[in-house]
């Protein structure tokens, strides 16, 4: 049974509001009273009404935060990250899956408005492609910071990291390396991100000589970047193309899925192609050969994404003036057994 604030003042003989004042430290309260609110609070358990308190200062203290996979080690290193933030503000985060579903993602935005939670962090889904749904949640001024994978076209603060360079310095180290023939498994057509890679991919090769195969680039249209899309990708490379030497793949998964199905095809990695992936999991350090990877800060852009969210709530609260910023992290090339040393 939850404790009142009128339990306690009749327990001690006070009225409610001197029991209030007390636990809110008014200087209108003796110290002795203060003190002994405290203690009696303390002896009953006392929990403060947040629903009344959220009322009176018209805060939610919750934040939603809306990903495509929980399961993905990216994104469970930006949850870690915005959770550390949160706990220290005292805010609760509610996380949804959209399961890289647009349909789903506009529902989750929906319920998220409802609650009247206090900002909204979303990485869109790979079927995103209209925006109506997030200029929704800026016309009802609730703050909201998007990560990852963006919309550009959208008015909010955004974390990302330069996806074009990451993947463009990917593909500059196959090169490096000797690799002529470079495939690319793309993922889904439709992310910011998706769309950057592939742009610097495509850019690396021009840059130092090499022909652009378009044929040379494996798209999946459901976008959900799995193991197994990493072995049917091999799979249709191996007929599609035997001279290919290298790989750029948009995320460690699906080149773990690949290299898995190279193993079992006979191919040997690096010796007869080459690849680098894109996040850096844990565990393209520990499969063998171990992965050469694009090193993405996921941990750091989880904190910077909650950090000018909260920003953007307290400002609000005090009616000044939104400044929306882009932060753009740094990224690094994790060299590993999956290439070969330079030439």
């Amino acid at each position: 049974m939850l404790v009142t604030l009128k339990q306690i003042a009749e327990q001690l003989g006070i009225s409610i509001t001197t029991v209030s004042k007390a636990l809110k430290d008014y200087p209108d309260v003796s110290k002795k009273t203060r003190k002994l609110v405290r203690e009696t609070a303390s002896l009953l358990h006392y929990k403060p009404n947040s629903f009344a308190v959220n009322l009176r200062t018209k805060e939610s203290k919750i934040i939603g935060l809306i990903i495509p996979v929980i399961v993905h080690h990216f994104f469970s290193s930006v949850i870690k990250g915005i959770i550390s933030q949160a706990e220290k503000k005292g805010y609760l985060v509610i996380i949804l899956q959209s399961d890289e579903s647009y349909e789903l993602e506009k529902k989750q935005i929906d319920l998220l408005l409802s609650k009247r939670v206090d900002g909204i962090l979303i990485s869109l889904a790979n079927g995103t492609g209209d925006f109506k749904h997030l200029t929704e949640i800026i016309e009802q001024e609730t703050p909201l910071v998007m990560f990852d994978k963006i919309a550009k076209v959208v008015k909010c603060s955004k974390v990302i990291i330069d996806d074009r360079k990451a993947a463009y310095i990917a593909t500059k180290h196959l090169i490096d390396i000797g690799c002529k023939r470079i495939a690319h498994f793309r993922g889904a057509l439709l992310p910011q991100n998706s769309i950057d890679r592939f742009l610097g991919y495509k850019k690396a090769l021009l840059d130092n000589n090499l022909e652009y195969d378009p044929s040379l680039i494996y798209v999946n249209e459901c976008g959900d970047m799995s193991f197994e899309e990493g072995k049917e990708n091999a799979r249709q490379l191996l007929k599609d193309h035997k001279d290919v030497d290298g790989i750029f793949i948009n995320t460690d998964l699906v080149a773990i899925g690949a290299m898995t199905e190279f193993a079992k095809l006979g191919v040997k990695v690096p010796e007869d192609i080459s690849i680098v992936g894109f996040s850096n999991w844990f565990m393209s350090s520990v499969i063998s050969p171990s992965l050469t990877t694009i090193n993405q800060p996921g941990f750091e852009m989880g904190k910077k994404s909650f950090k000018i969210l909260y920003k953007e709530i307290k400002d609000r609260k005090m009616n000044k003036s939104i400044s929306y910023k882009e932060v753009v992290l740094d990224t690094d090339l994790v060299i590993r057994e999956s290439t070969k040393r330079k030439l």
